[in-house]
Order: C-alpha cells, then sequence, then structure tokens
C-alpha cells in the first residue's frame, strides 16, 4: 500500500483542516506532529513513505537528504517559496513536486507584526502576567504611545505595504528602506524612501523587517546597526531569524537599549533551553505569521488533492513539470 506522511504539523491541526477520507481509502496516511531533530532523524523516519506532504520552510529538503529517501516519488509543499527544498536535487532524482495556494498568509503575517509592534510599546504580556499572578499594574511597565513615532519599514513589498497601511491608521509617519526601492514605490505606500539603511535605524522608533531571507539580507541586521537604533526603540521581525545576527540581537534587549517583538528564529523550533526564553525586554510567538485557520482550510484540502491527483496519475499544481516526462 501507498505511504504517505503529512509532516511539520506543529499545531495538531492538519486532521481536523481537511478531509483525509478518499486519501486514507487508498494509502496509509501517517501525520508526524513533531520537528525531526537531524537529517539523520529525517532519513530513518520517512525512508519507507512513497509521498510527503510538508509545510514549507519547517522540515528542510537537503540534496543529501533527497538521496537518503529511496522510495520518495512526490513532495508536496505549501505555497509557492520552497527556500528549504532543493528543487534540482529532486527534479534529478524525478521527485515530482506539488505545491499549493497561500490563502491570507500575507495578511496573516503582517497582523502578527502590527501585533508584536503593539505587545511591545504597551507591555501586554508583562500586563496579562501581572493580572494572572494575583497583581495588578505595579511592576508593570509604563507604555508609550504609537500616535507620531517613526516606523520604519525594511522591506515595503506585500506584507511590509500591509504593515505601512497599519501605521498611517495609527498616526505613525513612515520611513522605508531596501536594496532595490525607490522613491516612487515608497511614495505609493505613503513612506518616505530612506537614503540608507543606516539613516533608517537611526530615525526609527519602530522597525519592523519585511524581507526574503537571502544571501543579501543574511545578518543584515547585525551588532553595528543594532547599535545605531535609537536607544529605547522596537525592532519587529517576523520575516526570517537569519537577517538579524542572534547574538548581537540577544545583547541588546539584555542591556536595556531596545525591545525585539520576534516571531522567528535561527533555528525552529526553538530550542527549550534557548537564551532568547529568558532575555527580557521581548515579545516572542511561535512563528504563527501565516499560521492561521484560513490559510491551513486552503494548505491542506489542497494537499490532499495534489497527492490524490498523482495517485490518479494525473499530476496537479506541479512545480517541476520537467520531471514529468521522465516518469
Amino acid at each position: 500500500m501507498v505511504k504517505i506522511a503529512v509532516l511539520d504539523d506543529w499545531q495538531g491541526v492538519a486532521r481536523q483542516s481537511a478531509d483525509w477520507s478518499k486519501l486514507e481509502a487508498r494509502a496509509e496516511v501517517t501525520f508526524f506532529a513533531e520537528a525531526f531533530a537531524s537529517e539523520e532523524a529525517a532519513a530513518a523516519a520517512l525512508a519507507e513513505f512513497d509521498i510527503l506532504l510538508a509545510m514549507r520552510e519547517r522540515t528542510h529538503f537537503t540534496g543529501s537528504l533527497l538521496r537518503r529517501l529511496p522510495k520518495l516519488k512526490m513532495l508536496g509543499t505549501t505555497s509557492a517559496r520552497t527556500l528549504s527544498l532543493d528543487m534540482a536535487a529532486a527534479t534529478e532524482r524525478g521527485i515530482v513536486v506539488c505545491n499549493t495556494g497561500s490563502g491570507p498568509g500575507l495578511a496573516a503575517t503582517a497582523e502578527i507584526a502590527l501585533g508584536l509592534l503593539i505587545a511591545c510599546f504597551r507591555g501586554l504580556p508583562a500586563g496579562d502576567a501581572t493580572i494572572r499572578a494575583g497583581g495588578f499594574q505595579r511592576g508593570v511597565p509604563v507604555g508609550s504611545v504609537l500616535d507620531g513615532k517613526t516606523l520604519g519599514l525594511l522591506g515595503l513589498g506585500r506584507i511590509g505595504s500591509r504593515m505601512a497601511r497599519y501605521g498611517q491608521a495609527l498616526g505613525m509617519p513612515l520611513l522605508a528602506w531596501s536594496q532595490n526601492l525607490t522613491e516612487e514605490k515608497a511614495a505609493a505606500a505613503g513612506a518616505t524612501l530612506a537614503r540608507s539603511k543606516e539613516e533608517l535605524l537611526e530615525r526609527s522608533d519602530a522597525i519592523s523587517i519585511h524581507l526574503v531571507l537571502s544571501d543579501r539580507t543574511r545578518g543584515l541586521i547585525g551588532r553595528a546597526e543594532l547599535a545605531r537604533m535609537k536607544p529605547g526603540a522596537v525592532l519587529v521581525n517576523t520575516s526570517r531569524g537569519p537577517i538579524v545576527d542572534e547574538a548581537a540581537l540577544l545583547d541588546a534587549v539584555s542591556s536595556g537599549r531596545i525591545t525585539a517583538g520576534l516571531d522567528v528564529y535561527d533555528q525552529e523550533p526553538l530550542p527549550p533551553g534557548h537564551p532568547l526564553r529568558s532575555a527580557p525586554n521581548t515579545v516572542l510567538t511561535p512563528h504563527l505569521g501565516y499560521g492561521v485557520k484560513e490559510v491551513w482550510a486552503q494548505f491542506y484540502p489542497e494537499s490532499v488533492e495534489n497527492a490524490l491527483a498523482f495517485l490518479d496519475g494525473k499530476p496537479m499544481r506541479v512545480m517541476n513539470p520537467e520531471v514529468l516526462g521522465r516518469r
């Protein structure tokens, strides 16, 4: 019988987000809720599966891992971006890669960024913890209003532009910068183009990162950049952890110079003993960005459709169509 693995179900939402009955009638379907500790662990657990239905950018499908999965014929991922998948290696091995739509993932991620921004400025986690511990206002940090504060946007793409609209609604002047951003595009989003990354860092009261992780953006915000931020400023990262130097960020929040609202990390899931878990001046969420029920309602039903279509010999939403002629 065909064996199918549903991977990366970290919130335990896969089963209730789709009707799996047609697929389970034709295949043995196994759900994996935990992240694999290593590539070796992933290879051992997945060696016998014919089809893998994964969540994008959780399990990393390197060329070496793909070569250790001898029975794998189809790999399903979610959304169009596959930075954690070696597509060339999959194609070389004849593995059909299929994807799904992304649902309202852009809106969901922008909303998490807004939530982290407000939580950082108003000390919401401390207020919640204090009232649950029997206290009230004493010991809760005094917040600051967003109206009139300058919001710096690193990246002004589809998510960054949404965040710009939120900032405008809150009365925040907007600065924006990225390597390819123009004055015209910044103005269209209601923002002023900063002359440099350094200017944006120095002038902003809050900075929200909306850049794709790449060779150009990895480590874009390091120790020198964090030192340029205003004392008391807030840094929000809902993009990818490695855009910010983690060690430098830990030093900056531990010293009390800045506050950070983070939804993404260098290693995910964040290890239990990681120093960020106990770092002061931080608001942390477990990469909830796109993870809303409306997105799951597209990811998982379309993943089921992709698997059924493959079993019928009619693959759909194929990302490497060149492999089909070889099958």
